[in-house]
């Protein structure tokens, strides 16, 4: 899929409400997907940070979205582990998130995700989560 195609996939498939809350494709490379997300003030948390419940909602279309992009659009694929590691504060700044797959089969996913703001060594967190394809 191209970003193009794969952006019109997630925006068919989430609510056209909560679509811009779950970030932006960047970029497709072989096994992976790159999203970014600008933080709203609906997003923090006391003291000023972005929430947990964002960076893992953002870390979920990230994986869904790799997965998208190299399995083919299906709809119906759910989440079924999401393991995630906060290693900083998130500020707020633009997101970034990295989806690697680390192995597609037939019925099974596992994608490792990772957040980062500033430069790519600088991981906000980390993050494994598996996937169940119908």
């Amino acid at each position: 899929m191209t970003v193009e195609e794969l952006s019109a996939f997630l925006d068919a498939t989430f609510p056209a409400e909560t679509r811009p809350s779950l970030g932006e494709i960047v970029g497709i490379a072989p096994g992976s997907v790159r999203m970014s997300l600008q933080p709203t003030a609906n997003m923090l948390r006391p003291g000023g940070i972005v929430s947990g419940p964002t960076l893992m909602a953002l870390v979920d279309v990230a994986a869904y979205a790799a997965i998208a992009a190299h399995h083919g659009p299906e709809p119906m694929a759910v989440t079924n582990a999401l393991s995630i590691t906060f290693l900083r504060a998130c500020k707020v700044e633009p997101i970034m998130a990295d989806a690697h797959i680390l192995k597609l089969g037939r019925r099974l996913a596992t994608i490792d995700v990772r957040i980062w703001q500033g430069a790519e060594d600088r991981l906000i967190a980390q993050s494994t989560v598996g996937y169940a394809l119908p």
